[in-house]
């Protein structure tokens, strides 16, 4: 009918994306290509880097507009199940239901809609025990088993399923938790891996720092950097522990509170356990850091 009002949602542009997330042109160019590609993708990076605030944005600029109802976010953990992903008997008032799980019904919506694209977004996704949460559709989410023709029976109602070809899934994953057993190899096959580094020498953030305009905001960052670089010749540590821009970004100005306030709450717990067998170098650089604030 005539009165039933069109929802229309904001473009979304490369640009924005870039002004948005603070990454190079090349790196997200590559990031695209590789999901288009790929269907799958895995952002993994150090606490901070911005995982989560890329993924929905990357979804939006692949779209061209803000439509949310078109991306879908869940988080795993130790608990999550396939019951909650795909379905599974739920108890009810008048004893147990099939409830269809998040991603079965994301699935099924993308499908009735083939011509725009869909994102499934997991974060924390190596939190989850991920074979016993995709169950059989781990071979579906494969690009070459996507939709129609590679239907699989599901194990609750035998009803025939698909993956899509117009859904994407992203999963984000911390590589400084380290009491977490890497992915398992059938997993790794499916996804492609992307390292999302710190975002300190990006264009975008070099403009932040330069709208911010303040000496002591810019010798905490170079420390930072400086910091970065100490992190990543560390034998037991490595890029994947490296500070990331976030716990800095989003002030419209900066003061001396805030700031050490970043260090003291943000940083040196991390960096407490990064270095945990090793006091005098925790205490030597945080103090490093927090001498530059006068």
């Amino acid at each position: 009918t005539d009165d039933e009002q069109e929802v229309t949602y904001p473009e979304y542009s490369a640009e924005d994306f870039l002004d948005d997330v603070y990454m190079s042109e090349k790196e997200y160019t590559r990031l695209v290509s590789l999901l288009r590609n790929k269907k799958n993708i895995i952002l993994q990076g150090a606490p901070g880097v911005g995982k989560t605030y890329a993924a929905k944005r990357l979804a939006y600029s692949m779209m061209g507009v803000k439509d949310v109802e078109r991306v879908m976010m869940v988080q795993f953990h130790q608990s999550y199940s396939y019951e909650d992903f795909i379905m599974g008997f739920r108890p009810s008032a008048t004893g147990f239901e099939l409830k269809k799980g998040a991603f079965y019904t994301f699935c099924k919506k993308a499908e009735v809609d083939s011509d725009n694209e869909y994102f499934f977004i997991i974060d924390e996704i190596n939190r989850g025990n991920m074979s016993k949460i995709f169950g059989e559709l781990l071979m579906l989410i494969e690009n070459d088993y996507r939709g129609e023709k590679h239907k699989i029976r599901l194990a609750y109602n035998d009803e025939y399923f698909s993956v899509p070809e117009n859904l994407y899934i992203i999963g984000m994953m911390n590589t400084a938790d380290r009491s977490l057993a890497m992915i398992d190899y059938a997993l790794r096959r499916r996804f492609s891996f992307f390292d999302m580094t710190p975002g300190f020498d990006s264009v975008g953030f070099k403009k932040y720092q330069e709208n911010l305009d303040c000496e002591v905001f810019n010798k905490v960052i170079d420390a930072v950097k400086a910091l970065n670089i100490e992190i990543a010749k560390d034998d037991s540590l490595g890029k994947g522990f490296c500070i990331g821009h976030s716990y800095f970004c989003n002030r419209e100005s900066i003061d001396n509170m805030w700031l050490e306030n970043v260090i003291e709450y943000d940083i040196a717990p991390m960096l407490r356990e990064y270095w945990f067998d090793n006091d005098k170098k925790f205490k030597e650089e945080t103090d490093k850091l927090l001498s530059l604030i006068k």
